[in-house]
């Protein structure tokens, strides 16, 4: 069972406001987000109370997907405090994640 965390409007800013987060925005029709999401359930149990290891479905949450300019899937982005310090569109490996993670959390 993954450990990532289903972000919505209602818990989308309590979340993504305390520490280090990771949001995936995804598709399930997506091919590039399907690659991706082995890496992301990886992560998520890999850094369990290190950071926040996130989705958002940008079919289910429009509102969030408009609010943060996602035009392209997987766009993740990378916050700290709820600030965005890094964004990555497009398909990565799991290393450039681990990397840009193991960064915020020093």
């Amino acid at each position: 069972m993954s450990k990532y965390i289903e972000l919505n409007e209602e818990n989308f800013e309590s979340t993504v406001n305390e520490g280090i987060s990771l949001v995936d925005f995804w598709a399930p029709w997506c091919g590039p987000c399907r690659m991706i999401a082995p890496v992301i359930d990886t992560l998520a149990n890999d850094y369990e109370g290190k950071a926040n290891i996130c989705k958002v479905n940008t079919e289910d949450q429009e509102s969030l997907t408009v609010k943060y300019q996602i035009r392209s899937i997987p766009t993740i982005l990378l916050m700290k405090e709820g600030e965005i310090v890094d964004q990555i569109i497009g398909s990565t490996s799991k290393s450039v994640l681990e990397d840009k993670l193991n960064q915020l959390i020093a």
